[in-house]
């Protein structure tokens, strides 16, 4: 008999049991201690979501109109991989939200992963910002990065964060377009965000790139207030 196997659900960068794990290491914690009876209420898709959410962005809630929309569409995209299953995310639009630093933009995109969850359908999605993707994916002794870049690259749903913040080269030019491309083809959805101005995209990423960006992603500008200043400020 075939046993299919299923890849562990990640939460951002992490898995479940890893992220479950580090917890109860940084609060000295026995796993054994920690064991749940047989009879335990299993934890719930929104508490298994928290876990692995930035704490800065745990209570974020989507309010952006263009956003909520696009929640919507990728929601109505899910579907059930058999009879009396919960739908799953598996294809849909993608969304990029250009905006300056601190416009909201991080915030939203979080916000939209929660209201997908709290929707009811399931979702496997990895957070990452643009630079920290770029330094994973170096080529370095020990590490196979393109194992890692088609991890990212089939995942039901990525955020890419502050794409544009890393300095242009022909190898980020190069692995955004093999990122970009498998999504683009696969029709995977993807929320980025960028600090670029939407009219700028093309110089820092090149055509190949901003050209899927233009017939993947619905666009969306947030307009010129930092809301962390602002914040700040009141």
């Amino acid at each position: 008999m075939h046993t299919r196997h299923r890849e562990p659900q990640l939460l951002g960068n992490e898995t479940v049991l890893e992220r479950m794990a580090r917890i109860l290491a940084a609060r000295n914690i026995d796993p054994a201690d920690a064991a749940l009876p047989d009879d335990a209420e299993p934890f719930s898709p929104l508490d298994a979501l928290l876990a692995g959410l930035p704490p800065r962005y745990q209570a974020a809630v989507v309010d952006h109109p263009t956003v909520l929309e696009w929640v919507r569409k990728v929601t109505d995209a899910a579907v059930a991989p058999s009879r009396g299953a919960r739908r799953q995310v598996t294809t849909g639009p993608s969304l990029l939200m250009a905006g300056v630093v601190g416009a909201g933009k991080t915030h939203q995109a979080y916000g939209a992963v929660r209201a997908l969850v709290n929707s009811g359908v399931g979702v496997r999605w990895r957070a990452t910002t643009a630079a920290d993707l770029y330094a994973n994916l170096r080529p370095r002794p020990g590490v196979d990065s393109e194992r890692e870049l088609a991890a990212v690259s089939r995942c039901p749903l990525l955020i890419i964060d502050d794409l544009g913040a890393a300095k242009a080269s022909e190898w980020v030019e190069e692995i955004t377009y093999r990122l970009i491309n498998r999504r683009y083809n696969y029709e995977l959805p993807t929320l980025i965000t960028t600090n670029l101005a939407i009219k700028d995209l093309r110089s820092y990423l090149g055509d190949r790139v901003a050209s899927r960006l233009a017939q993947m992603t619905t666009r969306v500008e947030f307009e010129a207030v930092d809301r962390r200043r602002h914040g700040a400020a009141a």
